[in-house]
């Protein structure tokens, strides 16, 4: 017989886990897109570099980003300025606090489910998830660089993040139109997520009817 928990904590655990879900989702999926864009827009040419010299930089960023082993950012092939070494410090402590929080959430729900502890959402709170994200699609849409401006704003409290393309020429490859790529595969990894919900929960009340 399965445990039900509460509804407040089963909901907000899987609020949690689906957003940073939906996160390192997108994370691993910015190594095919940037391919994509580098490939399409050709990119790699403002920085003088061919495309697999860029994927080899970037690579570099991200095990920076991901990895708490490595310490100091290195690109193999472009400069770091100071003050873009220090916005970087500042999201891989929130990259290492993401993957934290979904390492954990993921061992709960496991072991959760072998305890036959119910946290499946219902179709209401999987649905109220979904509408959620209503709220800030329109203004990035309209405007993604105002949204891109907030966006720091709320997260960073300086200016580190307004990177000079001479001294900092990682932010001619990864271009607006990449990070508002980035931003439509969170939301389609999050819809995904709270979606699944309604779809077992559908399954589920079909084979009660049978």
């Amino acid at each position: 017989m399965r445990t039900r928990e509460p509804g407040i904590l089963r909901s907000l655990t899987q609020l949690l886990f689906g957003f940073v879900t939906a996160i390192v989702g997108t994370i691993l999926l910015s190594w095919p897109l940037l391919y994509l864009f580098l490939k399409g827009e050709h990119l790699n040419k403002l920085v003088s570099l061919s495309v697999k010299q860029v994927m080899g930089n970037y690579n570099d960023l991200m095990a920076y980003l991901l990895s708490p082993f490595v310490k100091t950012l290195r690109m193999r092939d472009l400069p770091t300025s100071v003050s873009a070494a220090s916005h970087f410090y500042e999201v891989k402590n929130l990259f290492q606090l993401v993957l934290a929080i979904f390492l954990l959430l993921l061992a709960a729900l496991i072991i959760a489910k072998y305890q036959r502890i119910d946290f499946r959402l219902d179709k209401k709170m999987a649905l109220l998830f979904m509408v959620l994200p209503v709220v800030v699609v329109p203004f990035a849409s309209m405007n993604f660089d105002a949204f891109f401006v907030f966006f720091h704003g709320i997260f960073f409290h300086n200016s580190d993040w307004l990177f000079d393309p001479v001294t900092d020429p990682i932010i001619n490859v990864l271009s607006e139109n990449f990070f508002a790529s980035c931003f439509v595969m969170f939301l389609v990894l999050y819809e995904i997520y709270f979606g699944s919900f309604l779809f077992s929960t559908k399954r589920k009340s079909m084979t009660s009817e049978n």
